[in-house]
């Protein structure tokens, strides 16, 4: 069984309740060990057999279940998410300034030049691999990023967590 971050889009917001606390218990019944969450924005740290692709399908499907949701879901293992994390393009600016965004397939070439083009105010958006990193210098609440705007340019459902969270999430893996 291998540790894994699920990172689940737009739950809690915009009245689109899914309990925490409800959604480890589930992830328990699955048969999955070591179920943590972070905070209320859908941030899960778990222990499972398969590959990452296979419990993104497993966990969609489970939310719609139980919850009459449906919930886009992007696995990493903790190897992934470490390296994710040792890869922010934009080390010396503020972490709640910075955000990583990952999205159900790998971005679209050209998505952060896309992007970065809508961007105002100094917004700056780079690739690492798989992920995109955004750097706010006033803010993503200040952004006119929207996420259609970047769902449309990456090419599939995306969902983002600022430095600080992806660091936490980190933490929590290797505790």
């Amino acid at each position: 069984m291998g540790r894994m971050v699920a990172l689940l889009r737009a739950v809690n917001v915009g009245g689109r309740k899914l309990p925490m606390a409800e959604l480890r218990v589930l992830c328990a019944e699955l048969g999955w060990s070591d179920v943590a969450t972070y905070i209320q924005s859908g941030n899960l740290i778990f222990s499972a057999p398969g590959k990452p692709e296979a419990i993104e399908e497993t966990l969609e499907r489970a939310i719609e279940d139980r919850f009459g949701l449906q919930v886009p879901v992007i696995v990493r293992t903790a190897a992934e998410w470490r390296k994710l994390a040792a890869g922010n393009p934009f080390p010396g600016e503020p972490p709640n300034r910075v955000m990583l965004l990952l999205s159900k397939a790998p971005p679209a070439a050209g998505a952060e030049a896309a992007i970065e083009a809508r961007g105002r105010d100094g917004e700056r958006v780079r690739r690492a691999g798989d992920a995109l990193w955004f750097h706010y210098p006033n803010g993503a609440g200040a952004s006119k990023l929207t996420p259609s705007l970047i769902d449309r340019a990456v090419g599939s459902p995306a969902t983002a967590r600022n430095f600080n969270t992806v660091l936490k999430l980190k933490e929590m893996i290797e505790a």
